[in-house]
């Protein structure tokens, strides 16, 4: 059993490692049902990048994809977080909820991948939906199958990163199949459930004219994707991967150009999307 350590204020761009190396494999977890405990990179309290208002997000660990310009990968792994209990996410999070409230905000959860700990993240967004507090996750999308549709009620917002729009290119940048994220996009399009679609644009990876135009078209007929997202790839997480001593396939990789992002926006919105 991992030790229950504390809860602190942090940043995305923080490294934690080995910090429960008695965690379990996040490939082979279970939750228990309850989600009482669970583990957790950090958390932020004054985000207006994910989801509407003013944002507490929380970062938890876990992650099946292996994107290869993930500029989080010390949240892939349990072993990396720190071991909390949801108590202690939810008492924190009541001391924002005046703020969240009066400036239209609310919680986001990310990661790592939200649903690796469907249990535990689920009781921390009904307990923010009992505080009256916008909830939101963002998610790959990839085991979306699993989430079941109480799962579901407890968010106003889906923030669906997904990767690419070709099957070939999507192995290629996550080392998993597209199809699962496909499948779960079509289901909350079917709920209604509202969506901001977020896509990473890398040079030389993801910005293929073809790749962009094939998910374009994916989303544009959804009407409950209120947005596409282009988020432009940068190298903020690269000392993680040498700390980690993990090989980086982006070293030599540069951000997109303002004339490569504004190609990228103009194919969504020529394919009916709403872009920025």
């Amino acid at each position: 059993m991992s030790q229950l350590g504390e809860l602190i204020a942090g940043s995305r761009y923080d490294l934690h490692t080995g910090l429960s190396p008695d965690a379990p494999d996040e490939s082979e977890f279970h939750d228990d049902g309850k989600g009482a405990f669970g583990y957790v990179h950090s958390y932020e309290t004054s985000s207006r990048y994910d989801g509407p208002g003013l944002r507490i997000v929380l970062f938890v660990s876990g992650c099946l994809l292996r994107c290869t310009y993930c500029h989080n990968p010390d949240t892939w792994h349990l072993k990396d977080g720190t071991y909390v209990s949801a108590e202690q996410v939810i008492n924190r999070l009541r001391a924002f909820v005046p703020a969240l409230r009066s400036l239209d905000g609310g919680l986001t959860i990310s990661g790592g991948e939200p649903m690796v700990q469907r249990d535990f993240t689920r009781r921390i967004l009904a307990a923010a939906k009992g505080m009256g507090l916008h909830t939101a996750i963002e998610t790959s999308g990839f085991l979306g199958d699993q989430a079941d549709d109480k799962y579901l009620s407890q968010l106003d917002l889906v923030l669906l990163d997904i990767k690419s729009g070709d099957a070939e290119t999507y192995r290629r940048a996550t080392s998993r199949d597209l199809a699962p994220t496909l499948r779960f996009a079509e289901r909350l399009a079917a709920m209604g459930k509202p969506v901001w679609v977020r896509f990473t644009l890398v040079p030389g990876l993801t910005d293929d004219p073809a790749n962009v135009d094939a998910l374009a078209h994916f989303v544009a007929p959804m009407k409950n994707v209120e947005w596409v997202e282009i988020q432009p790839f940068h190298q903020l997480g690269e000392f993680k991967w040498k700390a980690m001593n993990l090989e980086y396939r982006h070293a030599d990789t540069s951000p997109p150009s303002p004339e490569l992002i504004n190609r990228v926006r103009e194919q969504f919105r020529a394919a009916g999307c709403r872009a920025r």
